[in-house]
């Protein structure tokens, strides 16, 4: 192989994004290790559309991502599990799950893939609606609406709204023209692509939040395992520091959301305790019931998350 090697990194967000800034974060100490790696950020989906970033990364025509490992569930149907309603309850509960059994299992899966984890990291999500507030399932009944994964959607289609598939770049149009009446994403995208300007309420994930998205940065094993052993630890090295900040830049984005909707004019609504147990009352009947059904191993891999504390 060259003794210089350039790696091509691609994900959706913006620059003033968090899951930019942990790829950013990972490349600026791999170039200051010199140990000729670099890594080439195309970011705001410049290089390939939000959705369709798994398949050339496993396939090696792409070396890294940060995503949604849910945007991969059509290939590998137990990625939904890592965006199902009310499985995490915290980000330190968040953490736990990402060094657990569970998150081994799912590992085991990305390697039949070629596909390994650098950086673990979940954010949690709020919703927003343009003409009213959402916090219980009631407020969502005959809405369009907006979610980012198979077990979500289920779970808003058992409360009776329509759902509307897209990215989290594609919102804040959506709503603007009429698409969406709701939509729910994760604090920093609800920032960064500037939904407060198109929303009357606002509803952040705070103690309670009813659902947390996992989205790692994730590299191609065979492209991993061409490096020299320097470059290896480099990168390694690079991403544990990288995760820390993730995760601690998570929790500091939620109160900031609500900040940043509150300052634009938009009413901030509080989820109560007694809301999240109706959605996850209501997950259990629909997401989970199914994700079970139509997984081999989806029980199994369901008792692994649950055994998590």
């Amino acid at each position: 192989m060259a003794h210089a090697t350039e790696l091509r990194l691609s994900h959706q967000w913006s620059t003033s994004d968090i899951r930019h800034q942990v790829a950013q974060m990972v490349a600026d100490e791999v170039a200051v290790a010199d140990v000729d790696l670099s890594i080439r950020i195309f970011g705001s989906k410049s290089l390939f559309k939000p959705r369709e970033q798994y398949r050339p990364l496993s396939r090696g025509q792409l070396d890294m991502t940060v995503l949604p490992l849910s945007y991969a569930g059509g290939q590998q149907p137990a990625y939904n599990l890592t965006l199902m309603p009310g499985l995490v309850r915290n980000h330190d509960h968040a953490a736990h799950l990402a060094e657990s059994p569970f998150m081994e299992a799912l590992e085991e899966k990305m390697a039949e893939d070629d596909v390994m984890v650098l950086v673990h990291g979940y954010l949690a999500v709020g919703f927003a609606g343009k003409d009213g507030c959402i916090t219980n399932p009631d407020d969502i009944a005959g809405l369009q609406t907006r979610a980012a994964g198979k077990s979500f959607e289920q779970m808003l289609a058992g409360a009776n709204a329509s759902i509307a598939s897209m990215a989290s770049s594609e919102i804040y149009n959506a709503v603007q023209t009429g698409v969406l009446d709701a939509a729910n994403t994760s604090s920093s995208s609800f920032v960064s692509y500037r939904i407060y300007e198109q929303v009357s309420c606002y509803t952040p994930a705070s103690d309670v939040a009813l659902w947390f998205m996992y989205q790692p940065l994730l590299m191609n094993k065979a492209t991993f395992d061409g490096l020299t052993e320097e470059q290896q630890t480099a990168l390694l090295e690079a991403s544990a520091n990288a995760q820390a900040f993730y995760l601690d830049e998570a929790k500091a984005q939620d109160a900031a959301s609500a900040d940043v909707f509150r300052e634009a004019g938009v009413e901030i609504a509080e989820m109560t305790v007694e809301a999240f147990e109706a959605w996850r009352a209501l997950a259990e009947e629909t997401s989970c019931k199914a994700f079970v059904e139509e997984v081999p191993d989806g029980q199994a891999l369901l008792d692994l998350a649950l055994a998590v504390e």
